[in-house]
């Protein structure tokens, strides 16, 4: 996995459909943000908020 920079990145595993967030590292935050509404808000997460959430992710604990 590359690392966040300051630009807005999509997952490589996204669908292409638009239907998808985008995440960028700014301002020693983690910013995320709906790639269909990109003038909108965007949510901030520190470091360890953004861990938790990725290692959440990975470990399943969001699965549907």
């Amino acid at each position: 996995m590359k690392a966040l920079d300051n630009q807005w990145r999509t997952s490589t595993r996204s669908g292409g459909n638009g239907a998808c967030v985008e995440a960028r590292y700014m301002d020693r935050t983690t910013q995320v943000r709906d790639s269909k509404d990109r003038q909108g808000p965007a949510l901030a997460f520190g470091a360890g908020q953004w861990v938790a959430f990725v290692q959440g992710v990975k470990s399943g604990q969001f699965d549907a």
